[in-house]
């Protein structure tokens, strides 16, 4: 049952991440339809972390609202950073880049991503006050587990989309040359 739980939430998570800004745009979902995706998600996620970590009705409450909130919080900054490793990913692959530039870009992706851990170490503090430190540890290694599975399922798909007929190897069209 529990591998079903994470094929499930495997999947229907790479079909979301097949639609964030800044991806090709091969897969897109609907806005509805990866709403609805996203409660699917959470649903699962929440059943599968409550019996794992044997959370009472009160403890599973309290987190997923400081999953929520904290989730609110993280978004922007995974976007943002998301554009940062694009931006900088097509600076290094310029003929000469631009060393100021890229300076820069790593200079703000650092930033970002202590701005991330410092949202991580934030949520911890909020759920020590409901969790044991033994389900705090187990609902960490579940999640980097999850983050994981969804990584690799997302990394997976894009190769996949790579290799599909009639698309170059950057994923764009080839164009036919003209007789």
């Amino acid at each position: 049952m529990k591998r079903l739980a994470w094929t499930v939430m495997i999947t229907l998570a790479s079909a979301l991440a097949a639609q964030e800004p800044g991806d090709s745009g091969a897969g897109v979902v609907p806005s509805g339809q990866a709403q609805q995706l996203r409660q699917r998600i959470r649903q699962r996620w929440s059943q599968h972390v409550r019996t794992t970590l044997g959370l009472s009705d009160e403890q599973t409450t309290k987190l997923q609202g400081t999953e929520q909130r904290f989730e609110e919080q993280r978004q922007p900054l995974r976007a943002r950073q998301r554009e940062i490793t694009a931006t900088l990913n097509g600076e290094l692959a310029a003929g000469t880049p631009n060393q100021e530039h890229v300076k820069q870009l790593m200079n703000e992706r650092q930033e970002n991503q202590r701005k991330l851990q410092e949202i991580n170490r934030s949520e911890d503090r909020e759920m020590q006050a409901y969790l044991s430190p033994v389900q705090r540890a187990r609902y960490q290694e579940e999640r980097r587990r999850f983050q994981e599975r969804v990584a690799e399922v997302v990394r997976h798909r894009r190769e996949a989309q790579r290799q599909l007929p009639g698309r170059g190897p950057h994923g764009g069209v080839r164009k036919r040359p003209r007789p």
